[in-house]
């Protein structure tokens, strides 16, 4: 019988140890220096927000873990020892494995601002952020200005987190417009309205010079690089991405570069020793994807991947079209295929905008072979697996505007738009796409 430790114990690490013990009766252990048991990191904000508590975020019983005879060890590892397969904790104690899961996931980043690590700087990634926000903003008579630093999903969160309790917030965005270079130009600006329209002092072109210290060592005020303006805060989110959590690996012969170096079987260059979720980097990308995904559902599939091949089932990576979601204050966000900040040369957009401007759709296609690549959609929702199937079968844009009530997810009672949107399309293609009714046995029948 083997001993897998997971060092970890996120999404991966955990959808990893569960899927090993499914189809095996080796030892795992499960190490981790935030919490004890697992919860769902991306319950944080509504935590803070008082829309759940903290027990509501465990998906499983505390008694789960001894039942399914996964062992729990907290701890910080140190450093790895791969000849001797030893694990050496900061709390100076030592474990052995015979296989070994990285499942570290993300840090926030940081970049050699002065003052950076201050008292009341922080990111947003862990229980312990989530902790310190407690403390440094309560409420808005303990916290009576935040400054965000960095125009990601992470930082529009933080926003929306303290807005909810009345905390003024100015939000620092070093581009243009809102995550333009995921974004492209109609949707970014859309979402620059929702941010500014909820109170939110959205600076743009706005970059962070230093953070400067009251007498106690605490952050009292940030500098832009720009303007020179000081503006006071009690608190700041640093929220200008992450990258992998790897720093206690690096002077190990695990192979790095921004993450840990992987193949399509998720094994690094040491024999019995992997590496899942935000913290791998494929060493060569799949698709269009980037090497390194810091996304929920791909370190979830990692982990069954990684389980299936410790488990004797060698089994390579395969995540499937891409896909995301997200939400900006009241604007829920979608994305399947792809759909860039930029066109490429051979591809086409359609777009359609709500008169409300919290609306819209953007499709991406091939203009020569006409084959659909990709969708936005923000403000209405749509069902994953009809987007699945288009991309598989490589259907075009007509055949997608078609069929466009088949994807649509929104409850009965919502008003339904997919009419004007292919009215609009028929206007500027000069097409006579004819908009079919909903029937969901076509589109949930097996292949």
């Amino acid at each position: 019988m083997a001993h897998i430790v997971i060092i970890g114990n996120g999404i991966s690490g955990v959808t990893a140890a569960r899927h090993i013990r499914k189809n095996s009766e080796n030892r795992i252990t499960v190490i981790s220096a935030e919490t004890k048991h697992f919860f769902s990191r991306t319950a944080l904000m509504y935590i803070y927000m008082g829309h759940m508590k903290y027990e509501h975020t465990k998906p499983y019983e505390d008694w789960f873990w001894k039942k399914n005879k996964i062992e729990l060890k907290q701890g910080f590892v140190n450093s790895i020892e791969t000849n001797s397969k030893t694990l050496h904790f900061a709390e100076g104690d030592t474990l052995q494995y015979d296989k070994l899961i990285i499942a570290t996931g993300s840090k926030p980043n940081k970049f050699g601002w002065p003052g950076q690590d201050l008292e009341c700087v922080q990111g947003l990634y862990s229980k312990q952020d989530l902790d310190s926000l407690e403390v440094y903003a309560p409420n808005n008579k303990a916290c009576k200005h935040a400054v965000i630093v960095g125009g990601g999903l992470i930082g529009i969160e933080l926003a929306e987190m303290l807005h909810s309790r009345h905390i003024p917030v100015t939000f620092l965005v070093r581009e243009s417009s809102f995550w333009n270079g995921v974004l492209p130009k109609e949707e970014s600006e859309m979402i620059n309205k929702e941010i500014i329209s909820n109170g939110i002092d959205l600076r743009l072109y706005s970059n962070l010079k230093e953070i400067i210290s009251d007498e106690n060592g605490k952050a009292k005020s940030i500098i832009i690089q720009e303007t020179g303006e000081e503006i006071p805060c009690d608190i700041i989110g640093l929220t200008a991405g992450v990258s992998p959590n790897i720093d206690f690996i690096k002077d190990s012969d695990i192979e790095t570069n921004r993450g840990v170096k992987v193949n399509r079987f998720l094994e690094t260059n040491i024999s019995d020793i992997y590496a899942i979720g935000d913290c791998a980097e494929q060493h060569e990308t799949i698709g269009y994807r980037r090497p390194i995904e810091a996304v929920w559902y791909t370190g979830r599939m990692m982990g069954e991947t990684v389980a299936q091949t410790i488990c004797g089932n060698r089994r390579a990576y395969n995540p499937g079209h891409w896909f995301n979601s997200a939400k900006f204050f009241d604007i829920e966000y979608q994305t399947y295929g792809w759909v860039w900040a930029q066109t490429k040369d051979n591809e086409a957009r359609f777009y359609w905008e709500h008169e409300s401007g919290k609306k819209c759709i953007h499709i991406n296609y091939d203009k020569n072979t006409r084959e659909f690549i990709g969708i936005n959609t923000f403000g209405i929702r749509m069902r994953h697996e009809f987007f699945d199937k288009v991309l598989t079968k490589k259907q075009s844009v007509e055949y997608v505007l078609e069929h466009l009530a088949d994807a649509n997810f929104d409850p009965e009672f919502y008003k339904l738009h997919e009419k004007e949107i292919v009215e609009k399309f028929n206007t500027e293609n000069d097409t006579n796409i004819q908009l079919k009714k909903r029937n969901w046995k076509r589109i949930f029948q097996p292949n």
